[in-house]
């Protein structure tokens, strides 16, 4: 167990190490989450509603935050299939290495892109007029839930980046981001949604994370008339339970047969 944590924090470090060198990318990650931010608090906030009544700009920043967190499988796809591509992965594997460290090396190095992020974002919110209202513990909570679901979402995105080598992947799964958010709660209210897509918005992983950061911070619009809504944080508990479940032993199993 020491020997693979030693690897894997060996392997965190050049992670961290890349990025660092790469600032272009850093910066892509911080910038585009305050642009999305900037754009529906002032361009497209005054046209929305908060069922209950309340503020959309606090309305809206747990819906960026789980954003920002979702936004890391395309990420992990990107930087997987790029160290495939230069053979990296393969002189890893032939290096007398924990085969674990690759994977929680990645995982390891993607948390702290992903609090790094989440430290802006929230920086950012203080400027637009949010403020999470609840007890220091349930806000340390919210954004635990927070990096959970950016965790398992990594598994995902390390399993997917080991699957394929076509780069144009990544574009897909970039492309259906969008489509997943937005088919949440993140940026309206269900409740605003014809009652069919409503149903499938509630049940969207993603809404359930942002129902309970809403809940957790004392945020408006967290009320819900369904289950899923009205047990929104141990669900947000129990959907990146699931996702971790099946995707970090199909990510091992991939790794394992890797030029098989």
């Amino acid at each position: 167990m020491r020997w693979a944590l030693a690897d894997g924090w060996t392997l965190t470090q050049r992670y961290l190490a890349h990025l660092a060198r790469r600032p272009a990318r850093l910066a892509t990650v911080v910038a585009f989450p305050i642009l999305m931010v900037l754009i529906f608090a002032y361009l497209l906030g005054g046209g929305m509603s908060v069922p209950g009544g309340g503020s959309y700009r606090e309305f809206l920043m747990p819906g960026m935050f789980a954003m920002t967190m979702a936004f890391g499988l395309s990420g992990t796809m990107i930087a997987v299939l790029d160290d495939a591509a230069k053979g990296v992965t393969d002189r890893f594997r032939s290096l007398p290495m924990a085969p674990s460290a690759v994977l929680t090396g990645r995982v390891a190095a993607d948390l702290m892109n992903a609090v790094l992020a989440l430290a802006v974002l929230l920086g950012c919110g203080f400027a637009v007029g949010w403020r999470p209202h609840g007890s220091f513990g349930e806000t340390c909570a919210a954004l635990a839930l927070l990096l959970l679901l950016r965790t398992a979402l990594v598994w995902a995105g390390i399993y997917l980046g080991l699957l394929t080598s076509d780069a144009s992947m990544v574009t897909l799964a970039q492309t259906l981001e969008f489509p997943f958010g937005f088919l949440s709660s993140a940026f309206v209210a269900t409740a605003t949604m014809p009652p069919w897509l409503g149903t499938v918005a509630e049940w969207n992983p993603l809404s359930s994370t942002v129902t309970a950061a809403r809940v957790l911070f004392g945020n408006p619009g967290a009320a819900g008339t369904s289950w899923v809504s009205a047990h929104a944080v141990p669900m947000a508990v129990a959907w990146p339970l699931v996702l971790l479940a099946v995707f970090v032993p199909l990510s091992v199993r991939r790794y394992r047969r890797l030029g098989n």
